[in-house]
């Protein structure tokens, strides 16, 4: 039995190793494919990637949970970006944004970094916009940074304290423990059938566009550090958007909410319906048959509720 053991334990080690190789040269393969679309901007020593287009009333745009900016580069900034400076930036700890808080950045924090890079770039009062974890940023923004935002639009926002538990996968990658020993096997080996599911299942009921995965690049997301940063965030979440709800009376600037009525991973009676009675003056714009990536599959009607905001914040 002994030797059996030690069959195993040698065995173990040994796929452990060969998925630390394939990690690595997968993740050199990801950046080589996908590298920094914009400018890496500073904030507090930390690099903080920003993608800038387009001229007129600044805009920042925020992703979602394992998200880049090339989520919202794919659609939605290119349509912006004819009549508003559009700033989109990768959230802490994803993309190409330094993590820079162990157990995970919160979301006052996020935008308190956001807001400060935001400002070196010259957007001191930007519309801030932000879809499922980044409306969740947004609204931290919003409360938190009032003197630093002109209007704001959530999309598909994660803003009512939930009751679903955390998924399996992210409560095993949020903990050091289950990061070292199960994210390498999923860089390694995870195929790519399995990944253009998971994309697909993120869009339903629509599937992912044609040429969106080759412009997201997912292999950006199934880095080892960025999964480990996006379960960590999306542990602490319930708790931080908790301890915000209350304060979000005090928002006072132009407010447009944008949900699709199929949206299966962040409801829309469960979130937004809810959240326009919280926020003075608060306007909802419900998607039909639209899931939870309008930013994506209704860019235009995305846009157009930028374009309303900008109107009432007097911006246009």
């Amino acid at each position: 039995m002994l030797r059996v053991g030690i069959i195993v334990l040698t065995l173990m080690v040994m796929l452990w190793v060969v998925a630390i190789w394939r990690a690595v040269r997968n993740e050199a393969r990801a950046e080589a494919a996908f590298p920094p679309e914009g400018q890496i901007v500073e904030v507090d020593g930390l690099p903080v990637h920003a993608v800038v287009m387009g001229e007129g009333p600044d805009v920042v745009l925020l992703h979602g949970s394992s998200g880049n900016t090339r989520d919202m580069t794919f659609a939605l900034a290119p349509i912006l970006a004819e009549n508003y400076r559009v700033i989109v930036f990768d959230r802490p700890g994803l993309g190409y944004s330094a993590s820079f808080n162990p157990d995970g950045e919160t979301i006052e924090e996020q935008a308190e970094i956001l807001q400060k890079a935001a400002a070196q770039l010259g957007a001191d009062k930007p519309i801030v916009a932000g879809q499922s974890y980044g409306g969740s940023v947004s609204l931290a923004w919003a409360v938190t940074r009032p003197d630093n935002i002109s209007a704001l639009v959530l999309i598909a926002p994660a803003a009512i304290p939930w009751e679903t538990p955390l998924d399996g996968f992210n409560q095993l990658a949020s903990t050091s423990a289950g990061s070292a020993v199960t994210l390498p096997l999923i860089t390694a080996f995870a195929p790519n059938w399995y990944v253009e599911q998971a994309l697909d299942q993120v869009f339903a009921p629509q599937t992912a566009p044609e040429g969106y995965a080759d412009h997201f690049g997912p292999g950006l997301t199934m880095r080892r550090a960025s999964m480990h940063a996006n379960a960590k965030q999306r542990a602490n979440l319930l708790e931080e958007v908790t301890a915000l709800q209350p304060r979000y009376g005090e928002i006072d600037v132009p407010t447009e909410i944008v949900h699709g009525t199929a949206d299966d991973t962040v409801g829309l009676e469960w979130h937004s319906q809810q959240l326009i009675d919280e926020i003075p003056g608060a306007e909802l714009i419900e998607l039909p048959g639209i899931g939870h990536m309008p930013q994506v599959v209704a860019a235009p009607e995305v846009a157009a509720a930028i374009d309303r905001a900008a109107q009432r914040a007097g911006l246009r």
